[in-house]
């Protein structure tokens, strides 16, 4: 439920922390486990349908970051919407990385997640969590299994990274698109491509998880038939 994150500590230079599904019963167990191991920040997530672990974290001095939506798409017969002419949808070539980290550096430079709506963290820093995950993306198939990248005039504007969670589920791991790219239908052409990936690799659905206030994101999966079934909370706590 609750262990120490290397990444984080490495990243922001203060021993932290991650829990997850955190309920107000583990509360006491967590904050133990914290102060044995002189945690100076903590990531906790819970269900959002935990009214009791949002009032203990509340009341505990946790502060709430983000929401998550997680949404499902069931592969049936349906055709994805095909990509627009101007479009390209190529698989990811290891020579693309570079454009790709740039990209994610761009599209999440002014992101609304937990890590940059943390006025303690640096945003620079918290910008390189998606650089170093999109790093990831490309090259550990642990991380992701395909990478697609899309391509304005030759240019790579955005990218979309999968992975086959078991032989049933697919995943919409990350993607990012360049801020001046956006709106063009280029997440839609992904949203597309990845659901046809899916299909392929004989999945049955489709996850993807996305901020509650990201309507754009929202608005794209709903309409390719994506339909809400779980969302979590999370929290940030500093120990000082």
């Amino acid at each position: 439920m609750v262990g120490l994150s290397p990444l984080d500590t490495s990243r922001f230079g203060i021993v932290s922390a991650r829990a997850k599904l955190v309920t107000a019963e583990a509360l006491p167990e967590i904050e133990a486990f914290c102060a044995d191991n002189k945690v100076k920040f903590l990531i906790a997530r819970c269900s959002t349908t935990d009214i009791s672990a949002v009032h203990a974290m509340e009341a505990r001095a946790y502060n709430l970051m983000d929401t998550l939506v997680y949404l499902r798409k069931d592969l049936g017969d349906d055709t994805p919407e095909p990509t627009p002419n101007l479009i390209h949808i190529e698989k990811l070539n290891s020579d693309d990385i570079p454009q790709v980290l740039t990209v994610a550096s761009k599209s999440f430079s002014n992101h609304k997640g937990h890590y940059h709506m943390d006025p303690r963290l640096d945003p620079i820093r918290s910008t390189e969590v998606y650089t170093s995950w999109a790093e990831k993306c490309c090259t550990d198939q642990k991380v992701a299994n395909q990478v697609f990248v899309a391509k304005v005039d030759g240019r790579i504007v955005g990218f979309r990274a999968l992975r086959m969670n078991n032989a049933h589920q697919a995943e919409f791991v990350l993607a990012g698109v360049l801020p001046e790219n956006r709106k063009q239908g280029i997440y839609g052409a992904f949203v597309a491509e990845g659901l046809r990936w899916a299909k392929a690799k004989g999945a049955d659905h489709v996850i993807n998880s996305t901020l509650l206030i990201n309507a754009a994101v929202l608005s794209v999966c709903i309409k390719a038939g994506f339909y809400p079934t779980e969302s979590y909370h999370t929290f940030h706590k500093w120990y000082d």
